[in-house]
């Protein structure tokens, strides 16, 4: 397990302050500015799971109010809404500065019998052939001021190989439809709910880009403006995160200085384990006058 993997197991072990009321860390996550949304969208289901007993996770909605600071604790405060037969719902509000940052909410189901189908996954390059993120960004590294290389190479716990990686700094339009994998490989072992709190944190990754896509536009472009509004996902069944896991994405509109992106993340055998929706703030940065 390396000191990046540990990091984000520890992001996500919460320390409890009273009942249902809990602490996490801002720091150690995607980026260092502001805290990475899929961070906190993990922390907040692990404070609900935190609560809940013998059941999963089925579904939770959640939206960014204000950026994250990374250099103070999170609160997280749980609402134990309903206790049901069969469903648990909970309401999760993370704050800092004494207002909100986000506020969740969940529900969790027994498991059931019912019948099942789903979508194929799509027919993709598989992940052992891609270049992974650490050498795509090596690569770069030198097109960006020295003062940015350490943040921009420093290690990251959630292993990622796109199947068609774009050029970072100078992105021609492409279809918004894209593919990555991803994993965790330290994830062995560990818990069905700290599974799911890994693949909540890692569905926020690439996402928002989808909507950047047939602009001809990325993060790195100084062009754009970006930041998750919402976010949503359906856990259709347990997770095994140490595995490769196909994310495949898209945005089927952007407009108003928005955009939408909706994702599907499938085991390597082909069950669809999640699905994702998010808005995102995909505002133009124009020159002052």
């Amino acid at each position: 397990m390396t000191d990046a993997h540990q990091t984000l197991l520890d992001l996500l072990s919460l320390e409890t302050l009273e009942v249902d009321l809990f602490r996490g860390t801002g720091q150690g996550g995607e980026t260092s500015t502001r805290i990475f949304g899929g961070q906190v969208i993990g922390q907040a289901l692990a404070a609900a799971y935190e609560t809940v007993e013998d059941r999963l996770c089925h579904s939770l909605h959640a939206y960014f109010i204000r950026p994250g600071d990374p250099e103070i604790p999170v609160i997280y405060q749980v609402d134990r809404a309903r206790d049901g037969g069969s469903f648990t719902t909970r309401r999760v509000v993370a704050i800092q500065h004494g207002r909100q940052i986000l506020n969740m909410s969940a529900s969790f189901h027994v498991v059931e019998e019912g019948w099942t189908h789903q979508h194929p996954m799509p027919e993709v390059e598989g992940p052992d052939g891609l270049a992974d993120r650490d050498t795509l960004r090596a690569a770069a590294v030198d097109k960006i001021p020295e003062q940015y290389h350490e943040e921009f190479l420093r290690p990251r716990p959630i292993d990622i190989r796109e199947v068609a990686p774009r050029d970072f700094f100078t992105p021609e339009p492409a279809d918004d439809v894209n593919h990555l994998w991803f994993r965790m490989s330290a994830a062995r072992g560990i818990s069905p709910a700290l599974q799911h709190c890994l693949l909540a944190y890692a569905s926020d990754m690439n996402l928002l880009g989808s909507s950047l896509r047939p602009h001809g536009q990325t993060w790195f472009t100084g062009k754009v403006m970006s930041a998750s509004l919402d976010h949503a996902i359906w856990f259709h069944g347990p997770a095994s995160f140490c595995d490769w896991h196909l994310y495949t994405m898209d945005s089927p509109w952007s407009g108003g200085g928005r955009g939408f992106n909706r994702g599907m993340i499938y085991d390597r055998n082909g069950t669809l384990i999640a699905s994702v929706a998010q808005e995102g703030l995909i505002r133009p940065i124009r020159p002052k006058t």
